[in-house]
């Protein structure tokens, strides 16, 4: 079995180009991995190749499956869900439930990032709750956004996934340290990265679940038939060394709860 990687470095205009290039050699299955922006681009190349994708927010609204039990055409995998911003907010919330004030850090261009910030603002509104949308589209407008989340008076932060982003997580928690936001973000990448806090599904086994589809397709499975899978294990991961360098005491309810703790 042969392998052939492409990868756009987390700018997402070279993924046309990228995925136009790999299909010349014609492979028996495509992989899109993380993100909306990977399969759509994947879908634009080819209607006869299988793909799979492994993190989508919202396949059905991007236009990537006709339905989640029945995809229909070239294309299935795994998906994101978008209510998982609402969970992110509740943790600020009870790591500091005096800060009314939370930035989200946003990539405007990601379809999940705008689907994402509906269910947010939806938990805003339910609590009081002030956002303070930072969006982001290039790797340099991110230092100017959290200083400006600061100076609009916020007191933690929230980053939604997306490409980009996830590209940038180390500058991003050090200007998180920097700026002395507690935030909470999308992955565990994050909080080993050096982030406070993160949740979200276990990308370790949605990988393995795409795996598991691509071994179905090449024994002879067609991917519109197989049903798109919502992820079913989610990890919270606390890192207490960010914690005592932001003078910050995690209650004892959120460490219970932690599926991971990085001392």
């Amino acid at each position: 079995m042969a392998f052939e990687y492409r990868s756009a470095d987390g700018r997402p205009e070279r993924l046309p180009q990228l995925a136009r290039e790999i299909i010349r050699d014609r492979p028996d299955v495509l992989v899109a991995g993380f993100g909306t922006l990977t399969a759509q681009a994947a879908k634009a190349a080819t209607t006869t190749i299988p793909i799979v994708f492994t993190t989508v927010g919202d396949p059905v609204g991007s236009g990537l499956v006709a339905s989640l039990g029945r995809p229909g055409g070239n294309v299935t995998g795994l998906s994101g869900l978008p209510e998982i911003g609402g969970k992110h907010l509740q943790l600020l919330q009870e790591l500091s439930p005096g800060k009314q004030v939370v930035a989200v850090l946003m990539n405007p261009e990601t379809p999940f990032t705008r689907l994402a910030l509906k269910q947010i603002e939806i938990a805003a509104q339910a609590n009081r709750t002030r956002l303070e949308i930072l969006e982001t589209r290039t790797a340099d407008q991110v230092p100017r956004a959290l200083q400006e989340a600061v100076t609009a008076g916020a007191g933690s932060l929230l980053v939604l996934v997306d490409p980009l982003l996830f590209s940038l997580r180390r500058e991003i928690v050090d200007l998180s340290a920097k700026f002395r936001l507690p935030a909470v973000y999308p992955s565990s990448e994050w909080a080993e990265a050096g982030g406070l806090m993160s949740y979200g599904a276990d990308r370790r086994q949605m990988y393995r679940r795409a795996a598991e589809y691509v071994d179905k397709i090449l024994k002879g499975a067609k991917p519109g038939d197989l049903p798109v899978e919502q992820p079913t294990k989610f990890e919270l991961v606390i890192n207490l060394k960010t914690a005592k360098a932001l003078g910050l005491t995690i209650p004892p309810s959120l460490l219970q709860r932690a599926d991971q703790v990085i001392e």
